[in-house]
């Protein structure tokens, strides 16, 4: 289990900073967010319970044309171009029209926060809430114009009444990571593991990422992953999982930036959550940048985000759908009839080619940034 690198004794000060960003989360997200704000001449400022790619929460892997556009190959354990499906009753093979890779989390941290050069700070602290533009944390009282949660499925920084689960609308997920290697990535849709949901293993170097995902967080997933590794002749060792949010929320609230899982920006039924923590994070950096850069108020710039965040919502009712069905037919022969027909390249390419135009890797070069208008920086940062 990951330990929380918090600083302590003589070194554990009260933070006191000003800031004209003041990002709260550092995964995905929210790297994202400060990726976009490279050369702004703005004042940064980065919180995270944990140091920068500590805490791993997922099987680590998104599209490699994802990784490529972003320049995070340095951080690539392993690619795929076929997905190995495994249901009661057969196996299919799906060719894939583009390749999914597998990273290390750490590395891939460190390359997008390379990336976000300039007047950038961070600082590991817990973040417990906010009083308007007062973010409240373990080290003190933070105040910032411009404020982003990328803090995970709990919202910490929303006022509204907090929803836990199992009643909110949240997956689950654990994995195990045993060492070995492997040559296929592969999925197991079958309710000897899970009843709603599926199983997987996603091999990343001399690593693999063995797991049990579940749609209904009622039902406990360290059981059924344990009996899936011991299936696959693995030891069940260094566990992690998390809640997994499957219902797009309010990108925005009370002048705050919502981004990631506390958007619920993770994809219904595949609970693809990376590839789309990086789309909407760049999506926000780039409303923040527009304000910094003295192109756009603040209020403009919520509206834009919550916007394009909410143009997305038919997309993800689809796929919503399609999970709840999945959770219904699971021990039938019929989910393995459709899983069978995924078989002919042709509709598995223009189908995944449809899910990934969901969030398309042409986005990261779709925001060019400017060059900073120091004059009236902030001027509309408090508008």
């Amino acid at each position: 289990m990951p330990v929380r690198a918090t600083k302590r004794g003589a070194e554990r000060t009260r933070l006191q900073r000003d800031c004209d960003v003041l990002v709260c989360g550092a995964s995905f997200a929210g790297l994202a967010v400060v990726r976009e704000l490279a050369g702004a001449g703005a004042r940064v400022l980065v919180l995270d319970r944990y140091e920068l790619g500590e805490r791993q929460t997922s099987a680590c892997a998104m599209p490699t044309v994802w990784m490529q556009a972003l320049d995070l190959l340095g951080s690539l354990r392993q690619s795929f171009h076929e997905l190995v499906v495994h249901t009661p009753f057969r196996t299919s093979r799906w060719a894939l029209p583009w390749s999914f890779s597998t990273f290390d989390y750490r590395e891939l941290c460190a390359l997008l926060w390379s990336q976000a050069r300039g007047e950038l700070e961070f600082h590991t602290a817990t973040v417990t809430g906010r009083d308007g533009f007062t973010v409240q944390t373990d080290r003190g009282a933070l105040t910032a114009p411009l404020i982003v949660d990328a803090l995970g499925w709990r919202r910490v920084l929303s006022n509204a009444a907090p929803i836990q689960p199992p009643r909110a609308r949240l997956s689950r997920a654990l994995e195990v990571h045993p060492d070995g290697r492997s040559e296929e990535m592969q999925l197991w849709i079958d309710p000897r593991y899970v009843r709603a949901g599926y199983s997987w293993s996603f091999p990343a170097g001399e690593e693999l990422r063995v797991g049990v995902g579940s749609f209904w967080p009622s039902h406990h997933v360290k059981e059924p992953t344990v009996r899936l590794a011991r299936d696959l002749e693995l030891p069940a060792k260094r566990y992690q999982g998390n809640w997994i949010p499957h219902q797009l929320r309010a990108a925005v609230e009370d002048e705050v930036f919502f981004v990631g899982d506390s958007a619920g920006h993770c994809l219904p039924l595949t609970a693809e959550g990376i590839r789309t923590a990086l789309y909407f994070g760049l999506a926000c950096g780039r409303e923040l940048r527009a304000v910094l850069d003295g192109r756009s108020t603040r209020a403009q710039a919520l509206a834009r985000y919550g916007g394009f965040s909410s143009a997305h919502a038919r997309k993800f009712r689809w796929l919503l759908a399609a999970q709840r069905a999945v959770g219904a037919i699971t021990p039938s022969r019929a989910l393995t009839t459709i899983v069978g027909t995924l078989e002919s390249p042709r509709l598995a390419g223009w189908i995944f080619d449809q899910y990934l135009a969901i969030a398309p890797p042409s986005f990261v070069d779709g925001g060019a940034q400017r060059a900073p208008s120091r004059a009236g920086r902030l001027a509309t940062a408090h508008a």
